[in-house]
């Protein structure tokens, strides 16, 4: 399945390599044609892969069980550490960020059921996604669940040099359910989670994990 934020840029996409090859036939020879030919359809299949959305079904048990936490995004762990939350929970958590290469599926969901109590866009800067600064300077985005249990969950979406637009759909007074979409972050991008110092951790750095699949830590 192709994601419904890819429909547009790829129509227009698909216009402007036509309009290339057309040009292209009048201007080059038979060989060059060819070559700009091919390299144009495999950037087109690039692109059709990189807004896929492949369907997943999210085990009831996870539902259930509320201490489950599931990974927000696919993508790779490249930090987990304690740091100070500042914008909205104003205390210590545990931070676990997740690095979406472009090859990854960009696809964001929620990583625990509840009622988003904020919901909030940052316009910024592009560094590179990984680069510890990027988490405040960047363009980014702010949700906030709160669980039954009254624990709050923050989770940040960040854009990368590559990422030019972030989409998210969580809005404040709305429901979150576990497993659900959030957003989509265009090209490589990351996505920050927060919680509360006493979770037990069951992923490591450098370890893959996938979106809505993966849990990430429980919550005692």
């Amino acid at each position: 399945m192709i994601h419904k934020e890819g429909f547009p840029f790829l129509i227009y996409v698909l216009i402007l390599i036509l309009i290339v090859i057309w040009i292209s036939t009048f201007l080059f020879s038979k060989l060059l044609n060819l070559f700009i030919f091919s390299f144009l359809i495999v950037l087109y299949c690039f692109l059709i892969f990189f807004f896929r959305n492949p369907k997943r079904k999210i085990s009831i048990n996870y539902y259930k069980d509320e201490s489950k936490v599931l990974s927000p995004a696919d993508g790779k762990i490249i930090g987990i550490k304690k740091t100070l939350e500042n914008e909205f929970i104003k205390k210590k958590c545990i931070c676990i960020s997740i690095f979406m290469s472009p090859f990854d599926v960009h696809v964001n969901r929620f990583p625990v059921s509840g009622k988003i109590i904020y919901a909030k866009y940052h316009s910024g800067k592009y560094w590179l996604a990984w680069e510890p600064k990027a988490s405040l300077n960047n363009e980014r985005t702010t949700t906030v669940v709160e669980m039954k249990t009254k624990q709050k969950i923050l989770f940040r979406q960040i854009a990368g040099f590559l990422a030019r637009r972030i989409v998210f759909y969580a809005k404040k007074n709305s429901l979150a359910r576990k497993g659900e979409e959030f957003g989509f972050i265009k090209f490589g991008s990351r996505v920050d989670i927060y919680l509360p110092l006493d979770i037990i951790i069951l992923v490591k750095k450098g370890e893959k994990v996938i979106g809505g699949k993966t849990v990430i830590s429980v919550i005692p």
